[in-house]
């Protein structure tokens, strides 16, 4: 039992910076993309950073960290700015989840890199993989989950531009969303489509990463996960 705890431990060493950065680039590219189309509100509410302590939050982030599916702090913005208000809040909904798909993909590009070439019975090597491994995972994890259509998560805010009565709905529902989210995250109703979702993603992009590499070596020529 304590090797178990003490495994959980070494793990969570691992997957807390890991989260950190996945939340900081997504909740970025959210305000980046909505700056660069004409809304001064990201930078005014100073959350064009990197710094994960302007963008957490508290129920999303332990959801991140238990359950590798959470969420952050929404990025306010003001869709006025935009010319087309449509084609605007979509391409900045969309920008956090392509962010954690990128660098999903560039942590199994690093994955596939030290596997390759470097000494995995080197402990820096070691450390490398392990944060490189997980790094996909997690945002993989928070991209695929982020584009459910539920409040208040990206996935929401495109589906609700589609179709504007969405939009009316999830207005309704907004202050128990949160909660309704959560239980479904302990309940685990959402944990076998949303882990087929990022397998299927993982995998994929690790075919590709080995496409890159020519990877052939023992252990890299099946399945990422």
């Amino acid at each position: 039992m304590l090797s178990y705890y003490m495994h959980q431990l070494r793990v969570m060493l691992y997957v807390a910076p890991v989260n950190l950065i996945a939340i900081s680039f997504h909740e970025f590219a959210h305000g980046y993309v909505s700056y660069k189309m004409g809304d001064p509100t990201p930078k005014q509410d100073g959350r064009l950073t990197l710094n994960p302590f302007k963008h957490l939050d508290l129920a999303g982030t332990l959801c991140l960290l238990f359950f590798h599916m959470g969420w952050a702090k929404p990025v306010r913005i003001n869709t006025a700015c935009y010319k087309n208000k449509k084609r605007g809040t979509i391409l900045v909904s969309l920008a956090g989840p392509a962010m954690n798909f990128l660098l999903a993909f560039l942590s199994l590009l690093i994955y596939g890199i030290l596997l390759k070439y470097g000494n995995v019975y080197s402990k820096i090597v070691y450390t490398g993989v392990l944060l490189a491994y997980y790094s996909a995972v997690i945002n993989v994890g928070l991209g695929v989950f982020n584009l459910i259509p539920w409040p208040p998560l990206d996935g929401s805010n495109v589906l609700g531009e589609l179709i504007p009565k969405v939009n009316q709905y999830f207005r309704q529902i907004r202050r128990y969303s949160n909660l309704i989210l959560i239980v479904l995250l302990v309940s685990g109703a959402l944990t076998r489509p949303l882990s087929y979702a990022n397998s299927v993603i993982l995998n994929e992009m690790w075919k590709l990463v080995k496409m890159i590499l020519q990877l052939g070596v023992a252990g890299t020529t099946g399945g990422f996960v």
